[in-house]
């Protein structure tokens, strides 16, 4: 039993796949939060655009 529970201790293939699980969801946050500011400049250029071509048709 105490063999078991020494392997158990030394084993460290669970650490490592938790390391490898918070680097992927640390990347996946920092293209979220880089998509999300993207989105919104983007948002306001065509908002730009859309005003833009609206005041050529009215004319």
């Amino acid at each position: 039993m105490t063999n078991l529970i020494a392997r158990f201790v030394k084993d460290e293939s669970g650490a490592t796949a938790i390391e490898y699980g918070l680097i992927a969801a640390l990347i996946a946050l920092a293209i979220i939060g880089g998509a999300t500011a993207i989105g919104s400049q983007l948002k306001a250029k065509f908002g730009l655009v859309a005003t833009e071509l609206g005041k050529a048709k009215a004319q």
